[in-house]
């Protein structure tokens, strides 16, 4: 069953087929895409195919992402979770993206934080691990400020618009993690 997890102004829940309007608003935004190493997306098909592939990786147990709705309003604003999830080690990376008309408002904080807590609480994990291209600044400054180190430099790790970028690779350990004792 998969889980929903509630924060002061947002709902975290499964994302369904239903939320590809709001998945493609955000991955056919270049600005939301900039740093993602995707394309952007040209076709509601796209955002519905992206819903299934994270309904699979759940049930694969191989990653977990939740759509992030305020509680003020139906839809989805972006989406938060866990890929690259791998049990047996008690790691995965976590991603984040929230639409362009909602930053600057915390959402992606609080989102993110609910999601470390549950990755280390309920999941189990040991690190959680992201990795960001290098002139994402807002990124930087978020993992920053919940706890990530930088651990170093991945270079030309992402392929995006033709070209390859290097990226920073940040991890948290669970007894860095500042909810936790």
């Amino acid at each position: 069953m998969f889980p929903s997890l509630e924060t002061e102004r947002l709902i975290l829940r499964e994302i369904e087929k239903d939320d590809a309007e709001q998945i493609f608003a955000c991955f056919s935004n270049s600005d939301v895409t900039r740093y993602y190493g995707q394309e952007l997306f040209e076709s509601i098909e796209q955002a519905e195919k992206l819903a299934e592939l994270f309904k699979h990786q759940f049930n694969e147990k191989r990653g977990i992402r939740w759509g992030i709705e305020r509680k003020d309003a139906e839809g989805i604003i972006g989406t938060v979770g866990f890929h690259a999830w791998v049990p047996k080690h008690r790691r995965a990376q976590a991603g984040y993206e929230v639409h362009p008309e909602y930053w600057r408002n915390g959402y992606a904080f609080e989102a993110v934080s609910n999601v470390l807590s549950y990755g280390f609480e309920v999941m189990k994990l040991c690190r959680i691990g992201a990795v960001v291209f290098l002139d994402n600044a807002p990124s930087h400054k978020l993992l920053t400020k919940m706890g990530f180190q930088m651990e170093g430099v991945l270079r030309g790790y992402m392929h995006q618009d033709g070209m390859c970028h290097d990226t920073n690779v940040y991890s948290l350990l669970k007894e860095n993690h500042p909810s936790l004792p």
